[in-house]
């Protein structure tokens, strides 16, 4: 039988050992395996730590709710989990933030869609997924497991953009001015107008709302999303 510590030890193994080796120790080890022996190392000790993460998480007992959670909340997870859908497709074309594969990077002149909303629509979608499984799912290891999501999405967002600004000090700022880290901060601002999602967002989130909110009742036993009402 588990329990919630080994919970947290996972956690803590699963989004330390990111940090360290995506920081402060990637340097040294690049040094000394190449970039494709560090890329290696990253990725078993990844998988290792996330393997151990889901075995403690499935192991251990389930505690009683901290709160209760009727159909409002639901209602507002619900429509959260929409937001976050539609950002983490959106994030997945003219990303600068993802890799290139060794092309120019390119930066679009204005902040549209979803980089309107934030210049980390990826990060914010996995935020908003921990935000929206801790308030409808109060129980002690579930809580764990989406703050160690939420604190590796948002702490690796900021620390990102003080590598960027190191590593491409003549595009990375003039694309910080244009946008913001917190939702909406630039639109508030003037900095960014909301609009121009494209459709690889809007139905793409779409749709994967809905296959996702669906599979939580073949795979965890329980309805969400609209399908708690159909």
């Amino acid at each position: 039988m588990g329990s919630t510590n080994a919970v947290a030890a996972a956690a803590v193994a699963f989004v330390g050992s990111h940090f360290l080796l995506s920081h402060p120790l990637r340097r040294r080890l690049v040094s000394a395996f190449g970039e494709a022996g560090f890329q290696g190392v990253y990725s078993l000790i990844a998988v290792s730590t996330l393997g151990w993460l889901i075995l403690a998480y499935l192991k251990a007992p389930l505690t009683a709710p901290l709160w209760p959670v009727g159909n409002a909340l639901w209602a507002v997870v619900t429509a959260v989990m929409l937001i976050a859908s539609i950002l983490l497709m959106g994030s997945l074309i003219r990303n600068p933030a993802l890799p290139t594969g060794g092309r120019p990077r390119t930066f679009p002149d204005a902040a549209r869609g979803v980089y309107a909303v934030t210049r980390h629509p990826m990060m914010w979608s996995f935020a908003l997924w921990g935000l929206c499984h801790v308030a409808v799912f109060p129980v002690a290891k579930n809580i764990i497991v989406a703050a160690a999501i939420i604190l590796l999405a948002l702490v690796g967002a900021a620390l990102q953009d003080r590598k960027k600004e190191r590593l491409q000090p003549d595009l990375w700022p003039a694309w910080e001015s244009k946008t913001s880290y917190l939702p909406f901060a630039a639109i508030a601002a003037g900095r960014a107008r909301l609009g121009g999602f494209g459709l690889h967002a809007l139905l793409g989130g779409l749709v994967v709302w809905l296959a996702a909110t669906w599979a939580h009742l073949p795979l965890a036993g329980w309805a969400a999303g609209i399908w708690r009402w159909l």
